[in-house]
């Protein structure tokens, strides 16, 4: 029975990371083996499923008849898990060099094992009940990362994530109580589930619904004006925001939307109604925000993390766009977003690691200590950018061209968003790299971090630089043979 590996696979890095604590290693190198083993038959579980995809469903819960826990793996799950597969054994690996110079390292990886489970259970959710269920241990699962270091700071920046997820949920759980009780089922079926006579009559109390939960699942993709939290978390490990800003939490929250939109709710309730203008304009907003935002912010990691907001919300306005081919845009910047900033913020992290230094007006001259660093940030920095012959090009062509489709004026506005904000993103991103390549001043530490007793003026570990060395590859790859990709989502999207 094939079904039950669906299990195995979301079981094994929640067993595997909550026994981290328990065991006693002879050593690090005993326990990294230990964490990356597990990490690694985790993904390669993933991947036999995808590709030898069960037919059926795995029930590992049940509360009523109607009410139960399950999972099935559908075109949606195929591209979430396979993203999130291939990038945690990497991002494990990457995390191994820069925890060598924190505390915990324990309770670290037991929680950032854990996370993995339970993200791969969002993305293999048969229906909205069991997606809030992993939803909701997501947040709990990332609280203590976020909280890491146990500073002030970071005590706060985790009070703020919980109270934002939990507040987001809240909105949530009054959407999934209404698909509950007005659906024909909660599983999750392309064109939605909504009971037609239950929403005659009353469709602007259900659009009022939509927006609510689309607000709720918002929070965690930070959408205005709920994403205070995102910049606030970085104050974590680099190896725990580089997931929250480019998969594990971030994403969840967009992939969650996308569920509730096209597989929940359904686009015919939506399109052309107040509610899809409305988070139309939200989106926009929000994406001039992060952009605006990144280009004056001087902190190396949280310049990402509004440049994160921002491309965020390009899922969503795609999302929003409620057509197959906005369906195409969003999921194709859901993937390629998230291996492009998962590259930009190791490397922002490499830098820290190395040589302690957070604020961007003190790269000048970097890049000549650190060329792979710097050079890997730059192929990062253009595919954000959105240049073409780089991956970030071919997802923002897809979002225009289903907005040029749309014949919506809301839609039209959205285009020339996304013009300002590519200028917006080429000049907080570039300007990076000019100063570290490009700068006559010879780089110098600041008095304040010359004592750090962080000092090395040089590339990292191969721990850090081979994770670091495949994201470029990909992004380079993506860029020119992004064809495979963009064929499966069209499928899972139902282009015709």
């Amino acid at each position: 029975m094939k079904e039950v590996f669906m299990f195995i696979a979301v079981l094994i890095p929640v067993v595997s990371g909550f026994l981290i604590p328990f065991i006693h290693f002879p050593g690090r190198r005993s326990k990294q083996i230990y964490t990356e083993f597990f990490v690694i038959l985790t993904s390669l579980l993933v991947y036999l499923l995808i590709f030898n995809t069960p037919e059926g469903t795995f029930t590992f819960a049940r509360f009523t008849r109607e009410l139960s826990l399950s999972l099935r793996i559908d075109g949606m799950s195929v591209i979430f898990g396979g993203l999130i597969a291939l990038l945690w054994p990497l991002a494990t690996l990457y995390a191994f060099e820069y925890m060598t110079k924190e505390e915990n390292e324990n309770i670290f990886f037991m929680f950032y094992t854990m996370t993995y489970g339970v993200t791969l259970g969002i993305a293999f959710a048969k229906d909205l009940l069991t997606m809030y269920f992993f939803y909701e241990l997501l947040t709990l699962v990332t609280v203590p990362l976020v909280m890491h270091t146990l500073t002030r700071e970071a005590i706060l920046a985790g009070r703020k994530y919980l109270y934002y997820s939990l507040g987001g949920a809240a909105f949530a759980f009054i959407g999934l109580v209404f698909v509950i009780t007005n659906g024909t089922t909660l599983n999750f079926t392309y064109g939605g589930v909504l009971d037609k006579a239950a929403v005659a009559g009353k469709e602007d109390l259900f659009l009022l619904i939509y927006v609510m939960t689309f607000l709720g699942f918002g929070v965690k993709a930070a959408i205005c004006p709920f994403n205070s939290w995102l910049p606030a978390a970085s104050v974590a490990p680099t190896p725990v925001t580089a997931l929250l800003h480019a998969v594990a939490v971030v994403k969840a929250g967009a992939f969650a939307i996308l569920r509730i939109t096209y597989f929940s709710y359904g686009t015919a309730l939506l399109n052309k109604s107040w509610a899809q203008h409305f988070v139309i304009t939200v989106s926009l907003i929000t994406i001039l925000y992060g952009s605006i935002k990144a280009l004056k912010e001087t902190h190396f990691k949280r310049r990402l993390a509004y440049s994160t907001i921002s491309n965020l919300s390009y899922i969503l306005f795609s999302a929003a766009l409620l057509s197959p081919l906005g369906l195409v845009g969003a999921l194709s910047h859901l993937v390629i977003h998230a291996i492009m900033k998962i590259c930009s913020f190791f490397c922002a992290g490499a830098v820290i690691h190395q040589t302690g230094i957070n604020y961007i007006q003190d790269l000048d001259g970097l890049g000549k200590k650190m060329p792979g660093i710097f050079s890997i940030f730059t192929i990062a920095s253009l595919a954000l950018m959105g240049v073409p012959g780089l991956p970030g090009f071919i997802s923002k062509w897809y979002i225009a061209k289903a907005a040029v489709n749309s014949l919506d004026g809301f839609a039209y506005a959205g285009i020339a968003v996304l013009l300002i904000s590519a200028l917006l993103t080429a000049a907080y991103m570039l300007s990076i790299v000019i100063r570290a390549f490009f700068s006559e001043k010879e780089f110098k530490y600041p008095e304040s971090e010359a004592s750090d007793g962080r000092i090395e003026l040089k590339d990292p570990s191969w721990k850090m630089m081979l994770p670091l060395y495949i994201f470029a590859i990909l992004i380079i790859v993506l860029g020119v043979y992004s064809e495979p990709l963009i064929n499966y989502i069209y499928e899972v999207s139902r282009v015709i």
